[in-house]
């Protein structure tokens, strides 16, 4: 019987594609029964699909859950006491939210997956931290959004956690230099979601035409791509910008969701997307959901292991994108890489920074 415990050891991007594939097979089954026993509304859906938990199926036979389906129904596979957090999606005015129930045990198991996957990419000592973002996006620890969640999760890696914008969602010169100044030599963690960097950082150094000394910076972004593609900036443009004024050349994009939070994919040296340990993916024909070989682009599918709370364990988003290889990636990590390619036409623009652009 798969026990999440039993692999929080291994490193997170050591599995061949066989491996992987017999760990998934029991994994997902377990979970899928668990849920079906335990969460109504996910038993009636699967129910309806004459859906056998007690056979044995296939991973890409296993019913995925549309992501929308989370801003409709309240998912949860425990009983309501047992619920440490609520974490909810971030929307422009108007627009539902996603919310996403986590135990205790969900929680951690969230926390310590994500410190294995990024570690594998900065290593393990805490560094100084300067976020691209407001402090006040995380007072209110109890209903998280994933903006807030994500400064929180990534702040683990940190030491003296700066914020790099004031109340206003202004650049603070002042701060940002004193804080350089006083670990002058030392490499420095950013973290911020992409196209607030874009907006509040990188636009905000352009035209005042003072230049960081960040050279020995590591950078960490993701979300909020839809904004800059639509300003015709692309992740290569993004680096080589932020490089201009900053002097980073470590750079790492990210792709996740507040529905799968903790089993993240990372961007590598190459520049690919790469899935754990943790968590896998799926190309569907967006005409019969049916699977998609590598290099064939299509609605991206998310597989995760973490999630026990609720049932969030397979799931359709809404983004567009392809598998370019597996366990053959120049920079050596094994498991599946991939690309994006933006979001269906028909999606809500959803994602913390989209969303904090849609309402600004």
């Amino acid at each position: 019987m798969f026990a999440l415990n039993d692999i929080l050891d291994t490193p997170p991007f050591s599995l061949d594609r066989a491996h992987k594939a017999a760990l998934y097979r029991d994994a997902l089954g377990q979970l899928t029964a668990q849920h079906y026993a335990a969460c109504e509304p996910y038993r009636r859906l699967l129910d309806v699909l004459h859906y056998d938990v007690q056979q044995p199926h296939a991973v890409e036979d296993i019913p995925f859950l549309p992501v929308r389906l989370f801003k409709e129904y309240d998912l949860l596979s425990v009983p309501r006491e047992a619920v440490v957090k609520t974490m909810t999606s971030s929307g422009t005015s108007g627009q539902r939210v996603s919310k996403i129930f986590l135990d205790r045990d969900t929680s951690t198991n969230q926390t310590k997956v994500l410190t294995k996957i990024v570690a594998d990419f900065i290593g393990k000592k805490r560094l100084p931290m300067l976020v691209i973002d407001s402090r006040a996006v995380i007072k209110d620890r109890n209903l998280f959004s994933a903006r807030g969640a994500g400064i929180l999760g990534f702040s683990m890696f940190g030491q003296d956690v700066t914020y790099a914008l004031d109340e206003q969602m202004q650049l603070d010169l002042p701060t940002v230099q004193a804080f350089l100044e006083k670990h002058q030599g030392s490499p420095i963690l950013l973290f911020g979601f992409t196209f607030m960097i874009w907006q509040h950082f990188y636009s905000a150094l352009q035209s005042s035409g003072v230049r960081l000394p960040l050279e020995q910076g590591i950078m960490i972004h993701g979300g909020g791509w839809k904004k800059l593609i639509d300003s015709a900036v692309d992740s290569t443009t993004f680096k080589q910008r932020l490089q201009e004024v900053c002097g980073i050349t470590r750079v790492y994009n990210y792709y996740g969701m507040v529905e799968q939070t903790g089993s993240i994919f990372m961007e590598c040296e190459a520049g690919h997307l790469h899935a754990s340990i943790f968590s896998d993916i799926i190309i569907r024909d967006h005409r019969d959901f049916s699977p998609l070989p590598h290099g064939q682009p299509g609605l991206v599918q998310l597989l995760s292991l973490l999630p026990s709370s609720y049932p969030g364990h397979s799931l359709l988003s809404e983004d567009l994108g392809q598998i370019i290889g597996e366990d053959d990636c120049a920079c050596g990590r094994k498991g599946k890489y991939f690309m994006l390619h933006g979001r269906i036409k028909s999606a809500e623009v959803r994602g913390c920074s989209d969303a904090y652009a849609a309402g600004a």
